[in-house]
């Protein structure tokens, strides 16, 4: 591999992982640098999953350092994370991606809106709708299945479900999903690292460039809080809807495609 390309994925991992310590998304960044550089989509999904480890690993280190994250109240949550995003991974052969890629752009856009216009968006923690073990039974394997089946939005349905389901502040919300992230992509790393298709010296090289902008990130969005956090939602939630609605394998993009024709417009 050249220097400059090697060095350019560097690059691209670290703004990736200053960007996903706090909104997410990081992988709108990496996964399109490694197809770019020639690695086949396989590949580049085992080694962005070595490398994104790096990245929510460390805004995990720093939230927790700020007092951040509860590990107590989360250690059921992990556990069902971690066993959903192993059983999504085995599950891919058989789930209907089809369909999942054609209905999570509207789901982001939903979601987009919602931190755009929600007034349960601040600091404060909120009424809780769930205990932490009925969360962990149900909204926390759920994601993580999802992640290990498809991935992408992961950490918005994460956060989502913090805010409205356990009432958790901007912050608090922010810092337990870094920790729930984490988890599910130990799960999918150690499903590729035994299908033997990561590319290691890459990975382990991009996983530096994401421990850093992982610190940087996660430092800036305790500093700055919601006023951060929340347009980055927005932007990255429209973002990943851009993304998969205009992949010309998506179902979506190929029905707006004839709707147009059709039309005339």
């Amino acid at each position: 591999m050249l220097t400059s390309v090697f060095l350019g994925l560097v690059a691209v991992a670290l703004l990736a992982g200053f960007v996903d310590a706090i909104a997410g998304g990081g992988g709108l960044l990496t996964v399109p640098a490694l197809l770019i550089a020639g690695f086949d989509p396989v590949s580049a999904l085992a080694t962005n999953k070595l490398q994104s480890s790096f990245g929510s690993g460390s805004a995990v280190v720093t939230f927790a350092r700020h007092r951040h994250i509860d590990f107590r109240a989360s250690a059921l949550m992990l556990a069902t994370v971690f066993g959903g995003a192993c059983l999504g991974a085995l599950a891919v052969s058989i789930a209907p991606l089809g369909l999942l890629s054609a209905i999570l752009p509207l789901l982001l856009v939903g979601m987009a809106l919602y931190f755009a216009f929600s007034p349960r968006l601040s600091e404060q923690d909120a009424a809780a709708r769930l205990s932490p073990r009925a969360f962990a039974f149900t909204a926390a394997p759920l994601v993580g299945f999802y992640d290990g089946v498809f991935g992408p939005g992961t950490g918005s349905f994460f956060f989502l479900s913090f805010m409205t389901l356990l009432g958790y502040g901007v912050l608090r919300a922010t810092a337990h999903t870094k920790l729930l992230n984490f988890t599910s992509n130990i799960a999918g790393f150690l499903f590729f690292a035994v299908s033997g298709k990561i590319v290691w010296g890459v990975g382990l090289a991009m996983g530096g460039g994401q421990f850093l902008g992982a610190q940087i990130g996660s430092r800036l969005a305790i500093r700055q809080g919601a006023r951060l956090i929340r347009p980055l939602l927005v932007v990255v939630c429209c973002a990943m809807a851009a993304k998969l609605a205009l992949d010309p394998a998506n179902p979506l993009h190929a029905g707006l495609v004839s709707y147009f024709r059709q039309t005339g417009r």
